[in-house]
């Protein structure tokens, strides 16, 4: 019976069996890159989500969260600068405009008060044209009551009182002239005694060298002097102290008249010069308040 021998058989299966392991390995090692290379394009392209731990996701986001803090808080100091400083521009142009205002306001009180005062003084010197003249006041009664009758009322009065009977220095030297014949030889009714007491007294006078002279002839001349430079006051004062006196009551009313005119006349005047001059109150700045600091930013 042949021998059967079973050796080399024995090798080639155990060769076959190397070979088959090595190429088990090398597919797998194909396999797992081919996984890891797919994955990794997965999750590059979004289309896997990994899900960490806890603790590995607060350790990821702590240094983009406190970088993103550090941004925003140097943005919001670098806006709040800007601001301030903003701030700080209008607040310079609000406080010049406030000022140019307040210069503004004054200049249109003083001219305001300048036209108030030049109203008053152009009503004081056209009623003064009208007295002096005898004409009558007409419409300038109203603007005199209006302009003076609150603080002037008596002298408002006293002049719409003279135009109503008006006295002229014209009239009064006219009837002033008519009256001087009787004023230097006295009344008309003087007795024979009277007169020769006044002649004999008038003879013999003591007086000072700088004393005017009493004789009626140089009273006579002074109080037409004084009526020429419409001086009634003291043409009144002559005409008092001369013999024919009571022959002129006529005459010094109307010349006392004509004083208490003039008076009332002076003191509109005086009222319209003495306006008083009101002050425009002062402009007050607007206070704002200083924006407070930025926070110091985190890190």
């Amino acid at each position: 019976m042949p021998e059967i021998t079973l050796g080399p058989v024995a090798d080639s299966r155990q060769t076959r069996r190397s070979g088959g392991r090595g190429l088990g390995a090398l597919l797998g090692g194909l396999a797992l890159v081919a996984l890891g290379g797919g994955a990794w394009l997965g999750w590059h392209n979004g289309w896997l989500h990994m899900a960490l731990p806890p603790g590995e996701s607060l350790a990821m986001a702590t240094p983009a969260a406190s970088a993103s803090a550090t941004t925003t808080a140097i943005v919001t100091q670098g806006n709040l600068i800007a601001t301030n400083a903003a701030l700080a521009d209008a607040t310079a142009r609000l406080t010049a405009l406030q000022q140019r205002l307040a210069e503004l306001n004054q200049q249109a009180v003083a001219a305001s008060d300048q036209a108030t005062r030049a109203e008053a003084l152009l009503v004081a010197f056209a009623t003064r044209r009208a007295v002096e003249r005898g004409q009558p006041l007409g419409y300038l009664e109203t603007a005199l009551r209006v302009r003076f009758g609150a603080s002037q009322p008596t002298a408002v009065d006293e002049i719409v009182a003279a135009t109503q009977k008006p006295v002229t220095i014209g009239g009064l030297t006219e009837e002033f002239a008519t009256l001087e014949p009787r004023l230097v030889n006295g009344p008309a009714n003087e007795g024979t005694w009277d007169w020769l007491s006044r002649q004999f007294g008038s003879m013999f006078v003591i007086r000072h060298d700088d004393t005017p002279s009493p004789a009626p002839e140089s009273r006579l001349a002074r109080a037409r002097a004084a009526l020429a430079g419409q001086r009634v006051d003291l043409a009144i004062a002559e005409v008092e102290r001369m013999p024919g006196k009571d022959a002129a009551t006529d005459w010094l009313a109307h010349a006392r008249d004509w004083e208490n005119a003039q008076r009332a006349l002076d003191q509109i005047e005086s009222a319209a010069l003495s306006t008083p001059t009101v002050a425009p109150p002062a402009a007050k700045p607007v206070a704002i308040a200083p924006a407070s600091a930025a926070p110091a930013p985190a890190r």
